[in-house]
């Protein structure tokens, strides 16, 4: 068996180096830190789980709390659950993944019984209720997502408000004014999900100051809800000529539906979506879109929470 020593004589290091590696305990230079993960890796070394954990009083573990939910869009959830997986074992620790359905209980099954050092939120709403409970235990926890209040918490998100801001100048500089925002489906709004709530109030703002006429209407992003969306857009305000849509799910029926109906995008109407790159250029011609890394999101979430267990 291949043990902490062997490791350290391959890399040419103490064994106390590459415990601190591993652990992430203290600051490394990054060739040292290659060089042992290197030999760690020809070596086919494995710590001992329980013997590092009563060691250093640690599981090393983390638990990651994704949403399953039907209004959510998986590919996404799934691309930052993998870099939290790959940024974690960066610093060796393992993943356990948890439902947000199991809400607080989830939450406090973790904290109670000590099987991860940290924890990381994701789909967090403006007012979480799970955020409470993570203050009062001090659970060293990260936040993908920013609630209403993110004072004393370690948040990663993208400025969403912001995302909303760039849609309405881009279809006010190609000169549209009668706008409709497509969003997720009430579910989403009704749960006061960051994400979603940010970019309507940066669009709305923005939209304001530009002097464009809009309206937001929910979709729950199948073919049938886009075409009913569409159906009461154009009904109400007829003139519509671009479309912001944040809702994955609705972007390519959008497409379809208004080209089946004459209108040809780009030359008659201008459709802005809040997306992946990879969905973007799904289409052709490509798809204008806002995006924004959804593996750098898990990877800052892990750096949050090693900051944090280091410092403790």
């Amino acid at each position: 068996m291949v043990t902490i020593a062997d490791v350290a004589r391959h890399a040419g290091v103490s064994s106390s180096t590459v415990s601190y590696v591993l652990s992430g305990k203290r600051a490394i230079s990054e060739e040292t830190r290659r060089r042992v993960r290197s030999s760690v890796r020809e070596l086919g070394y494995h710590p001992n789980a329980g013997a590092r954990a009563l060691a250093a009083r640690r599981s090393h573990i983390v638990a990651l709390m994704v949403p399953l939910r039907t209004d959510v869009y998986v590919p996404v959830m799934m691309e930052i659950a993998v870099a939290v997986t790959m940024a974690a074992r960066q610093y060796g620790y393992d993943v356990l993944l948890i439902t947000n359905d199991e809400g607080l209980d989830g939450v406090r099954r973790i904290v109670a019984s000590g099987l991860a050092d940290g924890l990381i939120l994701m789909d967090v709403e403006l007012d979480d209720e799970r955020i409470p409970l993570l203050q009062a235990e001090g659970t060293k926890a990260a936040l993908i997502g920013l609630p209403r209040d993110a004072r004393g918490l370690s948040c990663v998100d993208h400025d969403f408000a912001a995302a909303g801001a760039l849609c309405a100048d881009h279809l006010a500089d190609l000169g549209h004014r009668e706008i409709a925002f497509i969003g997720y489906g009430s579910g989403v709004y009704h749960r006061h999900a960051g994400y979603a709530e940010r970019t309507l109030a940066g669009f709305r703002e923005r939209a304001e100051q530009r002097g464009l006429r809009f309206l937001h209407r929910s979709c729950e992003g199948t073919y049938e809800s886009t075409a009913g969306t569409l159906a009461r857009v154009l009904a109400d305000r007829p003139g519509t000529t671009g479309f912001v849509v944040q809702n994955e799910g609705a972007i390519g029926p959008l497409l379809t539906l208004l080209r089946t109906s004459g209108r040809t995008v780009p030359e008659d109407a201008s459709v802005i979506a809040l997306c992946q790159d990879q969905l973007a250029e799904q289409f052709a011609p490509r798809l204008t879109a806002v995006t924004g890394s959804a593996q750098e999101l898990g990877r800052v979430a892990v750096e949050q929470i090693m900051r944090r267990l280091t410092a403790a």
